[in-house]
């Protein structure tokens, strides 16, 4: 008998919904995905309605056996309750758990999105002995030998987007610390006379890597800068609102000189937060994802660069850094191993 799985990812900018189908005792397709875009300054009643929308449409009729929910911002996970986002409102200690299950009658699990994501590329992704093929199947608990490797047990995932989080993977089981705040590593300070960071602190790396602090830095770059910056001007038009991170990527990439240094001043500030979280943890492997792990390989040898003179020598090529390989779904596979 087919069991239905949904997953949810309720993000700062966009909401996703999936449905997976388990086939059989391991194996898993991802039978429907749909994501739609968040309008400017969305409030939690919001995010909650699209939810429901998306997932009636990708069940189609059909009634989940469970539900695993990624959620952009710090959970209580074993009770499921949302203590609140970060970048949208009316989500204070709301109980995301017993509403979704009132409404669907199944089992929910809800986690922070940085420690799902986490989950998923170390399951199925960049930390893992085997990936999801390309009809998006994936066999849970496939045979680790010799010939597959072994997936990673120590693992860092570090999302950077909106903002920067991080989720602990260690011994093959998401880490929460005592708190269930581990991994934040965005709110880790680098620079005391940084930037204000919404935590109440400056200088957090979040404020000096994520992508909204990326096109900051550029637009200021551009403005104190009349005459640099020529491909990116033309990318937005002479328009400083319409600079975005991905923007400022593509004119680095297409050699825009003042863009890369914002990129590169990004990337080692990252790198740095790295350095100190390896003398820390010495995780086997930080994966980074959210968009900026579509950034190139430059951006990755800063980034790598910045850990490497950050760390004790010994530590200098102990950890493998790398891109996540599941890209924005890393979560909605995530949201399906917290329940399976």
């Amino acid at each position: 008998m087919i069991r239905p799985y949904l997953a949810f990812d309720f993000g700062g900018t966009k909401n996703a919904c999936a449905l997976f189908l388990q086939e059989d005792a391991h194996a898993f397709h991802l039978d429907a995905l749909e994501k739609r875009a968040s309008p400017p300054q969305p409030d939690a009643a919001y995010d909650y309605a699209t939810m429901l929308e998306l997932a009636r449409n990708v069940l189609r009729g059909r009634e989940p056996i469970a539900i695993g929910v990624s959620f952009g911002g710090p959970v209580r996970a074993q009770e499921g309750v949302v203590v609140l986002s970060h970048h949208v409102a009316g989500w204070e200690n709301v109980s995301l758990r017993a509403k979704l299950e009132n409404e669907f009658h199944a089992r929910v699990v809800v986690d922070n999105d940085a420690n799902v994501a986490a989950l998923g590329e170390t399951k199925f992704g960049a930390g893992a002995a085997s990936r999801i093929s390309k009809d998006r199947q994936i066999e849970i608990g496939a045979r680790e030998d010799a010939t597959q490797g072994k997936n990673c047990s120590s693992v860092l995932y570090v999302t950077v987007s909106t903002g920067v989080g991080g989720g602990w993977i260690l011994n093959g089981e998401i880490y929460r610390g005592a708190n269930e705040l581990a991994g934040e590593i965005g709110h880790v300070v680098i620079d005391p006379n940084g930037p204000p960071c919404v935590c109440g602190r400056r200088g957090c790396v979040e404020q000096l890597a994520c992508g909204p602090a990326i096109a900051r830095h550029a637009r200021e770059r551009l403005i104190n800068n009349p005459a640099r910056g020529k491909i990116l001007r033309e990318l937005i038009q002479n328009d400083f609102s319409q600079v975005t991170a991905l923007r400022v990527n593509q004119a680095a990439l297409a050699g825009d000189a003042l863009a890369r240094e914002v990129m590169d001043a990004a990337a080692r500030a990252l790198g740095f937060a790295l350095g100190n979280v390896i003398c820390l943890m010495n995780p086997q492997r930080i994966i980074i994802g959210g968009g900026v792990s579509n950034a190139g390989e430059h951006y990755f040898e800063m980034v790598r660069a910045a850990a490497r003179e950050n760390v004790m020598p010994q530590l200098r090529n102990a950890v493998d850094i790398v891109p996540a390989a599941l890209g924005d779904d890393a979560p909605l596979w995530g949201a399906l191993a917290l329940v399976v």
